[in-house]
C-alpha cells in the first residue's frame, strides 16, 4: 500500500509540473471516486498555482444541473458510460474555465453492478480546447481499491493528454 500512495504522490506532483509548465489550470468532475483526484492534487503543495476546483457529482441531477449533462444522455446511455464521461469533462471545464478537466464516473462496487457494467466498470475523461477523450476500464478489486485506481488512470490520463497536446504544438 504504501508503494501505491508514493506512486499517486509522484504522478499528482507530475500533473503539476505539467500543468506549470504550460500555464494551465485542472478542474476536476468526480462520481465514483468521490473526491479522491481533487484530494490527491491538492496533496502537493503549491497546487492552488494550477487547481481550480471540482464537483463531486454523485447525483445524476448534479451531472445534468452543475456540469450540463444532457438528460438524453444519462436515460440513454447511463451515468456510467464514455458519453457521461465526456460531457462531465467538458462540464467541468467550462464551468470552472479551466484549459483541461478530468472526469471519472463508474461503479465501485461491491454493489450497483449489472452484467453489462460490473462493478469495476470506470469510464475516465479528458476535456482540453482541442479535444475530449474517454476511457474505459474494468477493474476487478474492492471498493477502496476501485476508486484508487480510477483516481490513479485519471492522473495518468490527464499526464498523457498533456504531453500529447504539447507534441502537437511543437510539430504544428
Amino acid at each position: 500500500m504504501q508503494d501505491l500512495e508514493r506512486e499517486l504522490s509522484a504522478l499528482a506532483e507530475k500533473v503539476g509540473t505539467l500543468l506549470r509548465g504550460r500555464d494551465w489550470h485542472l478542474a476536476t468532475a468526480e462520481s465514483c471516486t468521490g473526491g479522491l483526484i481533487g484530494h490527491l492534487v491538492t496533496s502537493v503543495s503549491g497546487s492552488s498555482d494550477y487547481y481550480w476546483g471540482g464537483v463531486i457529482s454523485y447525483d445524476n441531477r448534479v451531472k445534468a444541473e452543475l456540469l450540463g449533462v444532457p438528460q438524453d444522455a444519462l436515460r440513454q446511455y447511463g451515468a456510467v458510460s464514455a458519453p457521461v464521461a465526456a460531457y462531465m469533462a467538458k462540464g467541468a471545464r467550462d464551468l470552472l474555465h479551466t484549459e483541461i478537466a478530468v472526469s471519472v464516473t463508474g461503479i465501485a462496487g461491491p454493489t450497483g453492478g449489472t452484467p453489462e457494467k460490473p462493478v469495476g466498470t470506470t469510464f475516465i475523461g479528458v476535456a482540453t480546447a482541442k479535444s475530449v477523450s474517454v476511457e474505459e476500464h474494468r477493474w476487478q478489486a474492492d471498493r477502496t481499491t476501485n476508486k484508487t485506481l480510477s483516481a490513479k488512470a485519471a492522473l495518468e490520463l490527464v499526464c498523457e493528454t498533456l504531453r500529447c497536446d504539447q507534441e502537437a504544438q511543437a510539430s504544428g
